[in-house]
């Protein structure tokens, strides 16, 4: 694969590859403490509503799945705020309502043939300068985010009760881990597809948890994790000509299935 390294497509994947894969290990790790692991799911199938409405009105489609995404996460937030326990009911809502959206309007959309194989399974090799940006600006604001009020964010997914008593704004901080969790969702998307979503952002996250006492490092382990399977994905989709996605999920299922082995073979 050193000869590929020449091409800038690759350099570009390479480099999506370890900013969305930092930025799912730490993300990966809030929506599993919130449990709100279904909320991946649904968020990469309602952001597929604004793919079609990209589309259909011709402007980028990232721009339009992540307006989508967020206007979703907002609305999620607004509905499960003080009934948190039916997240899963709403999710599914959206989930349903996005994507019939979004098939609707590139049905509508004339003279327009879309490839959703590269939504359904990602297509970081179509990765382009812009998109580098969009995904490096949003690793920067996460970790921004996460570093400053660190505290906080930990006192809301482990004890929303306790956080209000402190005087934290709970409702902002909950809103707020929904936007950038639905940001992610959308710039994975362009890795691993829509379908495999939830794979990329659970996989390193149940292995740093095992690996970690606290939530920053369970972050941060998730993060490098992520990074190692994305890299080897994407060489064993290079050296069997593979769909990168679909390679890089496999390679994090091997990896995930190893540990496990590991840790059965130590008790």
């Amino acid at each position: 694969m050193i000869e590929a390294l020449s091409f800038a497509f690759v350099q570009h994947a390479l480099i999506a590859g370890v900013l969305v894969s930092m930025a799912a290990g730490i993300i990966g790790s809030l929506i599993v403490v919130n449990r709100m692991v279904f909320l991946a799911g649904g968020m990469a199938h309602a952001s597929y509503g604004g793919i079609g409405l990209a589309v259909f009105f011709g402007f980028p489609i990232f721009l339009g799945a992540s307006l989508f995404a967020v206007a979703a996460a907002l609305l999620i937030a607004y509905l499960t705020l003080h009934d948190r326990h039916r997240i899963d009911t709403f999710i599914g809502l959206i989930w349903a309502v996005g994507m019939a959206i979004g098939v609707i309007l590139i049905d509508l959309t004339p003279g327009y043939n879309v490839d959703l194989m590269s939504y359904l399974f990602g297509s970081i090799l179509a990765v382009s300068s812009a998109d580098l940006y969009f995904m490096g600006a949003l690793l920067a604001v996460i970790v921004l985010v996460v570093t400053l009020r660190y505290r906080d964010i930990l006192a809301v997914s482990y004890d929303s009760e306790y956080a209000s008593l402190r005087g934290v704004n709970v409702r902002f901080f909950y809103a707020l881990i929904l936007v950038l969790s639905a940001l992610t969702v959308v710039i994975a998307i362009k890795v691993v597809g829509l379908i495999l979503v939830i794979a990329m952002l659970t996989i390193p996250v149940y292995i740093a948890e095992r690996l970690s006492s606290s939530l920053m490092g369970m972050m941060i382990l998730s993060g490098i994790i992520a990074t190692l399977f994305t890299l080897g994905g994407l060489w064993f989709s290079y050296s069997y000509d593979l769909t990168s996605g679909a390679s890089i999920i496999l390679v994090s299922a091997a990896g995930l299935g190893v540990f496990l082995l590991l840790q059965k073979g130590k008790r």
